[in-house]
């Protein structure tokens, strides 16, 4: 076994302390006082390594390096923009790979996180579901990449460099509800990074029953809605989850967490050159929305060649959404970001990965080393 297989190992064996209560972790280490409990979340909410805990003793630092990670995410590469967004390819304790999206903006800086590792919902114009869904994501690591970007772009949990979070990487988030909903909690506690629910936003490819049932739950965050098609037929070919949760089911639901939570709903709509940018689908979008308050984002698509589909010109995009503001839809054209270093969810991922297959640096889980 090589040696990257025995430190791959080694560390997949170790328990995260990143986001456990100050109870949790004294439970892990009864020897511990309370006191270096509390020290040692405080230190893990900052991003820091257990070598970098100065106030713990030596030899503790020693006996935790043994047995526990901080974070169970590490940074792997990060590839900077023209546009002065940022894109990080994280590896985790086993060896894979996942993506984020660092995007500073006047109001804030937002960091953009997977939930998953891969993605079952294979919609047509994404790369991240090419290969399928891997695993889903603990929320230790949803959590760490939060953390891991806060702490690269010079934050602590006093005073953040990440001021907003939009769960819209790779995966699909109701398809790991539970690990989503602990990430949700512990981002949001006061002694930890302590983001604010209004600053948190969720993508979903529309699965309206667990839509309804986070609507429930007491969340408030601002719920997106990957709609971008106002046809069934048309949304079946780009997204196969309208062939069980059809669009009347999806909008439905979104009015639903309208009427339970106050909050807005916006619904995603990526434009696809010669498949979705009709009149017609301006027409339909307007009729789809029109009743509750929602607010329809329209993303110019960026390309995936494996998907063969094509990017609208901007003056296609600017024409589709001016339709839109006829029919007094609230509707505005995203910025988008990243395109320079392959932003779309999953293509960097798969990139590196062909890469380090190509070089011969792949381990069993198909993630290479450092490089």
């Amino acid at each position: 076994m090589s040696n990257d297989a025995i430190e791959k190992m080694s560390c997949e064996d170790k328990i995260p302390l990143l986001g456990l209560s100050a109870e949790e972790i004294s439970a892990l280490i009864p020897d511990a006082p309370s006191y270096t409990s509390r020290q040692i979340r405080s230190f893990c909410t900052d991003g820091k390594s257990i070598d970098e805990m100065t106030s713990v003793s030596k030899k503790m630092r020693a006996e935790l390096a043994e047995r526990f990670v901080a974070n169970p995410v590490e940074i792997y590469r990060v590839f900077a923009s023209s546009d002065g967004s940022k894109k990080y390819l994280f590896r985790l304790t086993d060896g894979n790979l996942i993506e984020g999206v660092y995007m500073p903006h006047d109001y804030g800086n937002t960091v953009c996180v997977s939930t998953q590792i891969g993605c079952r919902m294979n919609c047509a114009f994404c790369a991240s579901g090419l290969d399928g869904l891997v695993r889903n994501l603990t929320w230790q690591e949803i959590l760490g990449q939060v953390t891991a970007v806060n702490r690269n772009e010079g934050g602590t949990a006093a005073k953040r460099a990440v001021t907003n979070i939009v769960l819209m990487g790779s995966g699909e988030p109701f398809d790991n509800y539970d690990n989503v909903m602990r990430f949700l909690d512990e981002v949001n506690a006061k002694d930890g990074l302590n983001v604010s629910e209004r600053n948190i936003s969720l993508s979903t490819s529309g699965l309206a029953d667990k839509m309804r049932m986070f609507a429930d739950s007491g969340k408030k965050i601002t719920l997106s809605v990957s709609l971008h098609a106002p046809f069934d037929e048309m949304r079946s070919k780009l997204m196969p989850v309208n062939r069980k949760f059809r669009i009347a089911d999806v909008v439905s639901a979104a009015r639903y967490y309208f009427e339970k939570t106050g909050r807005r709903v916006i619904f995603e709509y990526t434009l696809i050159a010669g498949e979705n940018d009709s009149d017609a689908c301006a027409e339909r979008l307007a009729e789809l929305t029109a009743g509750f308050p929602a607010h329809i984002n329209l993303i110019r698509l960026n390309e995936v060649k494996e998907r063969g589909m094509k990017r609208p010109d901007a003056k296609a995009a600017e024409r589709f959404l001016a339709k839109l503001t006829d029919y007094g839809v609230s509707a505005t054209l995203r910025r988008s970001f990243g395109a320079d270093i392959e932003g779309a969810c999953g293509q960097l991922r798969r990139r590196v990965l062909s890469e380090n297959n190509a070089a011969g640096t792949a381990d069993s889980n198909g993630t290479g080393g450092e490089q």
